[in-house]
């Protein structure tokens, strides 16, 4: 009975995932007649003149994400290792407990704070190189860091803790100290649940609206000449999730070919996060013991 259940809620998962992708694919279809691939690599967006780019959007995104991941990294993964192989049984189950409270927070307080606290200080920080206000691609990639800490420090913890505590035993046994264990023994062994630590954190920032929304500054066609600039990361940005949580949504319900613009960009963002957490579980479930 149980194992029925466990199927019948699996396919039905899966059956609302492939019915969303199919409602998107569906509604995009004007633009994707209109533009081709050029709705992916172009480079600009002006809906009163039909032009639909979703390069720079798709750019912004990327970048938020990179920010954040680049950020939230070290401190997740560190935190993850103090709590697994350094902290007694107690303290380790009381900070799990606070730093998994961060994950209840709702996106719009972290939003808030960001509005109040984080692009001022962005701001003042980045002053010399002149931005124009604090609302930059920059400050909304640390805020999702704090905002996906919780799920690299869990998940992370996770994968160290399935680390067999024999392997530990004998490579104290041998004359390895704690750290010579950590670096020779658990991490490489870890290694695989880090990485899908970072796939599954990645699929988080992609997805995340409200707080992005509110610092990011929402300018379209924000662009650089080379990929690997970094001069555009203190200047006001979009992303796919800004853009679909903006008004632009409601004005494109009227006209077939700018509402199949938006529809398009709900399913490179399904598409973008299917991938990441597909990618993330498949990646962890992998095992080098």
């Amino acid at each position: 009975m149980t194992r029925t259940l466990s199927w019948f809620f699996s396919m039905l998962a899966l059956a609302a995932m492939l019915l969303l992708l199919g409602i998107f694919a569906w509604q995009s279809i004007p633009v994707w007649q209109h533009d081709g691939t050029r709705y992916l690599t172009g480079v600009k967006w002006f809906f009163r003149s039909r032009e639909f780019g979703a390069l720079p959007m798709i750019y912004g995104s990327l970048v938020v994400s990179f920010i954040a991941l680049i950020v939230a990294a070290p401190l997740g993964f560190g935190a993850a290792i103090c709590t697994a192989e350094y902290l007694p049984r107690p303290a380790r189950l009381a900070v799990k407990v606070l730093i998994e409270l961060l994950a209840g927070v709702p996106s719009v307080v972290y939003g808030l704070l960001g509005i109040l606290l984080l692009r001022d200080w962005i701001y003042d920080v980045f002053a010399r190189f002149e931005p124009l206000n604090g609302d930059t691609l920059l400050t909304a990639g640390i805020l999702l860091a704090v905002m996906v800490l919780p799920t690299l420090v869990t998940l992370g913890d996770d994968a160290l803790r399935g680390v067999p505590a024999a392997q530990r035993r004998a490579a104290r046994a041998l004359g390895l100290t704690r750290a010579e264990t950590l670096i020779s023994v658990t991490l490489p062994q870890a290694a695989r649940g880090f990485g899908s630590a970072l796939l599954l954190g990645f699929g988080r920032t992609l997805g995340e609206t409200i707080a992005v929304f509110l610092v990011v500054g929402r300018q379209d066609n924000n662009l650089p000449e080379h990929w690997l600039s970094v001069n555009k990361w203190l200047e006001s940005g979009q992303t796919i999730t800004s853009k679909l949580g903006s008004s632009e949504t409601n004005i494109a319900y009227g006209d077939p070919l700018h509402w199949a613009a938006i529809a398009g960009l709900g399913l490179i963002l399904l598409a973008m996060t299917g991938a990441a957490a597909f990618l993330g579980t498949s990646f962890g479930k992998r095992s080098d013991a």
